[in-house]
């Protein structure tokens, strides 16, 4: 409960766009319904294409929005390999548009922020530090993980050459998709410190506790994960069920809320939102037919021509860490992102890093962690469906506390109000100390293949030793961290 009031706290006294982004996809996914609804109230049964994937006229044309294109056979030619630049700057210019317009519009620390625009830039790029950025577990771990996949799906739409790719085990869908994370990694970047960015509109991160990188992490990584989910769904779930149906409504929910990250996508290119590259539209007869034709057109996919262990893994992972020891005191919860290069068949170079948000505090205390190692991991079976491992690595740990002072808070908030003066900024009123030290970790878990592109992290176990500081009384050194995720096998495919 203390944890609970302490985030309402931070989040009154600034209001970070993570909540103000995850409100306003909501939002505009309930108010995009509204006039398409109308729309297809207006038609007489027809989605402008018919069952052979030919354009046909509509009774009443949908002269507003972009209607699903008539799918074809050709899509993965070296003539279709380039970027639509000019499509992908208007909408991703249009969706930070809407984002960076929502966040003036409702808080108001970025609209009154004072001095010169680049000195508060230089403070935000300069204060980064630690793990968290004061926004509750769902903002950071879903709201921004939903920017990323939006983000993605937009360069998606504007990749000739794989935008038409369907998920399975063939290189065209997952060279397409690491395409779109390295997007949605610069849009995010854009977004947290590029020129139009929180760092120069409200010199967000020059403010505590805006200071910590786990949107800069979570954003492109989670995000690229939300989308070959979505794309997983969208092939073995809304398909079939949409071919059971001939009702377009049915149809339009499921393609629309099924797939939110896609749909709101759609939306920023001004597109309908049951928008789909690889078949037709909600009203023709049976989807799966232009279906089958996009995926038929996809080049074979020959195993014997790539090794069977990957060259390189990425993992997106949860994380749960639980503090053991005398005045140790709560857990973290986070995520990390790893990156295994093959330097043998059993054995790979580890880097990792990670952060979480530390629970269980008292009343007006907050904290986090930031973790980074490096090491090796020994897998004897990484050729096998089920692959165990063991890991030493070695690094570093930056632990950080704040504590917030709510009385002199409220003082201040009086004074600025009575004075006609600016409203007291986070740092005038909290007390922060962290401490930064040599981190080891040791480790084992087991892993499950999926296929040639795909493994699941089934459960990790490590045991960290870092040589932090207490802080207020409270150790952090030593600790369980229990791991569960995704890794992406690159160069199996």
């Amino acid at each position: 409960m203390s944890m609970l009031n302490t985030a309402c706290i931070r989040r009154e006294a600034h209001r970070l766009p993570g909540c103000g982004f995850f409100r306003l996809c909501v939002r505009i996914l309930i108010l995009a319904w509204i006039p398409f609804c109308c729309v297809l109230g207006q038609t007489s049964g027809s989605d402008g294409e018919d069952s052979s994937g030919e354009a046909v006229e509509d009774s009443a044309p949908i002269a507003p929005f972009i209607r699903p294109a008539p799918t074809s056979t050709a899509s993965f030619t070296a003539e279709a390999s380039a970027i639509d630049w000019s499509g992908l700057m208007r909408s991703s210019l249009f969706f930070l548009g809407v984002q960076q317009a929502f966040r003036y519009s409702t808080e108001e620390m970025t609209r009154n922020v004072k001095g010169p625009l680049w000195d508060g830039y230089v403070k935000s790029v300069t204060s980064l530090r630690g793990w968290s950025d004061g926004d509750p577990f769902y903002v950071n771990y879903v709201g921004h993980t939903l920017q990323g996949a939006v983000s993605g799906y937009l360069w998606v739409q504007n990749d000739r050459k794989y935008k038409r790719a369907v998920f399975g085990a063939n290189p065209q869908y997952w060279k397409g998709r690491l395409r779109a994370a390295a997007f949605a990694w610069a849009y995010s970047e854009q977004f947290e410190i590029g020129p139009i960015s929180e760092a120069t509109i409200g010199y967000i991160q020059s403010k505590p506790p805006a200071t910590g990188f786990v949107d800069h992490v979570v954003t492109p990584s989670a995000g690229l994960l939300w989308m070959v989910t979505e794309d997983m769904v969208d092939r073995y779930v809304i398909l079939p069920l949409e071919n059971k149906t001939r009702n377009p409504y049915v149809r339009m929910l499921l393609r629309g809320w099924l797939n939110p990250a896609r749909t709101f996508a759609n939306a920023m290119a001004f597109r309908v939102p049951w928008y789909r590259e690889t078949r037709g539209g909600i009203f023709d007869e049976e989807t799966w037919s232009s279906h089958a034709r996009t995926l038929a057109s996809q080049p074979a996919y020959d195993a014997s021509e790539y090794p069977e262990l990957a060259p390189f893994e990425f993992m997106a992972t949860t994380r749960h860490e639980l503090y053991v020891g005398p005045n140790s005191v709560g857990t973290c919860q986070g995520g990390s992102g790893t990156a295994a290069f093959r330097i043998s068949n059993s054995w790979q170079i580890v880097a990792e890093v990670g952060g979480c948000q530390v629970t269980g505090l008292a009343e007006n205390f907050s904290g986090d962690s930031l973790t980074y190692l490096i090491g090796p991991r020994w897998a004897p079976a990484a050729n096998r469906r089920l692959s165990p491992y063991a890991q030493f690595l070695v690094g570093g740990n930056k632990i950080t506390q704040e504590e917030l002072y709510p009385e002199k808070k409220r003082v201040l908030e009086a004074l600025a109000i009575q004075n006609g003066t600016r409203m007291p900024r986070p740092e005038e009123y909290t007390r922060l100390e962290e401490s930064h030290a040599l981190a080891l970790s040791a480790g084992t878990g087991l892993d499950l293949r999926l296929n040639r592109a795909l493994a699941l992290r089934l459960a990790g176990i490590e045991y960290k030793r870092a040589w932090t500081n207490p802080l207020n009384g409270i150790h952090y050194g030593t600790g369980f961290q229990f791991s569960t995720g995704m890794i992406l096998r690159m160069g199996t495919w």
